[in-house]
């Protein structure tokens, strides 16, 4: 039994010290040989911050992993603990570091101490250590309406100037979900540009005018207007076979599991609308920083209106309401395949087929003000191309959704929708524009 026993003894042994072996050559060699410290991020990158936001702190090790992170913050000979953790073995970690009430405007230090799980060499090379200074602002920019009165036509435009005790972080008007970013003019003030959508009740109508600076201290305060209501026109639209046969095979590629043609209408003029509008309303951020344009906007020459803006469209097929959508632009007939002209000074922000629209030309003016053209026979220019007024940019068509042969004209403030017969009068530009950004 003895001889039985130190053979098992040697075996237990033997196996004790394989299993180490592998524990030191396999998981282990990554305590024993991670070389490598912890990697840390600290944000804002901003020299400012302020007690009203967190800074964001995010550490990382691929090797041994994380074992603590420690925080402070240090003001004036005093330390403040923001974050001491013990982790097990995790590889990342994240956390919001919230600033103490204590804390006061001027400068401050973030003192970071991360370590891993490494042994060699002796703890050291697992260590990591990151120290960043910034300016303390708790103060919110003061914000001062030039003009006090704002008379606004529903499925109009408005613009506000101001001006700011300092330079902002984001500046503009919020409504609703919708923001629309603020503009330093050549004279120092700032000014928006923003609508009042169509589908919107005037009571509704609420802007309100905001600015933060750039260590995230806000301030906002409501826009004063007059929200003037607007009854749009509404319209019948029997869609017949021969249109389906001859508008809806260019739209079949885009949804090749639909057959039936009024099915095929029926996507294109809601889900492919809807697609359309939300690219117009990503193509609106792609707008310079000032006007471009000057005077009043040119419309389509010799051309008679064959639809206005916001007229509401019951759609029907066989004797049936079979849809409803709203028509935002106005549409112009004049001559086949007429030359079409640029409104306004501009910059071609995009062109080519663009579903419902047809071929288009969409051109930025500046502040967010820009202007398609839909449904064109031909284009003549391309994307990045800067255009005067009146320069040609292609010719009337009936591609895309069109029953016939014209343009599809619209004004867009930030990727919405306005009225177009605003920024046709002079009269109403510099009243409604240019009398308050002092141009």
């Amino acid at each position: 039994m003895s001889q039985q026993t130190s053979v098992f003894s040697r075996m237990l042994r033997f196996i004790l010290w394989a299993a180490l072996a592998v524990l030191v050559l396999g998981g282990g060699v990554v305590v024993f040989r991670d070389t490598e410290a912890p990697q840390v991020t600290l944000s804002p990158d901003s020299p400012y911050v302020t007690t009203a936001a967190p800074l964001r702190l995010a550490v990382s090790d691929t090797g041994s992993g994380l074992k603590s992170v420690d925080v402070a913050a240090l003001q004036n000979g005093r330390s403040f603990t923001l974050l001491h953790k013990d982790l097990e073995r995790t590889h990342t970690f994240e956390s919001d570091l919230a600033l103490p009430s204590e804390i006061k405007e001027g400068p401050l230090e973030i003192r970071v101490t991360a370590r891993d799980n490494s042994l060699y060499p002796f703890g050291h090379a697992g260590k990591a250590e990151l120290s960043r200074g910034y300016t303390v602002d708790l103060t919110p920019p003061r914000v001062d309406l030039e003009s006090v009165q704002n008379n606004v036509n529903q499925g109009g435009s408005c613009v506000v100037a101001y001006t700011l005790s300092e330079e902002p972080g984001k500046t503009g008007v919020v409504l609703g979900s919708h923001f629309f970013p603020g503009f330093r003019m050549k004279n120092g003030k700032y000014a928006v540009l923003f609508p009042f959508p169509w589908d919107m009740e005037p009571a509704q109508f609420k802007p309100v005018l905001m600015a933060s600076d750039k260590a995230g201290n806000e301030r906002s305060r409501s826009v004063p207007v007059n929200a003037i209501p607007h009854r749009f026109r509404s319209d019948n639209i029997n869609i017949s076979d021969s249109f389906l046969e001859d508008k809806m095979p260019q739209f079949q590629s885009i949804y090749p599991d639909v057959s039936r043609p009024i099915d095929l209408f029926l996507k294109v003029n809601s889900d492919l609308r809807d697609k359309n509008d939300a690219l117009l309303e990503q193509l609106g951020r792609q707008t310079a920083a000032e006007p471009l344009w000057h005077g009043a906007f040119l419309r389509l020459p010799n051309a008679a209106p064959r639809a206005g803006f916001a007229d509401a469209r019951d759609y029907y097929y066989q004797g049936r309401k079979v849809d409803h959508q709203t028509h935002l632009g106005v549409d112009l007939a004049s001559l086949q395949a007429a030359p079409v002209p640029a409104a306004n000074d501009g910059v071609v922000v995009e062109t080519g087929f663009i579903g419902i629209f047809g071929n288009a030309v969409l051109l930025d003016h500046g502040m967010g003000l820009q202007t398609l053209y839909s449904h064109l026979s031909q284009i003549d220019v391309k994307k990045g191309d800067s255009l005067k007024k009146g320069q040609i940019l292609g010719r009337t068509g009936a591609t895309g959704m069109a029953g016939g042969d014209h343009l599809h004209f619209g004004v867009l403030v930030s990727g919405l929708p306005v009225n177009p017969v605003e920024w046709w009068d002079q009269h109403w530009i510099n009243d409604n524009f240019l009398a308050k950004i002092g141009k």
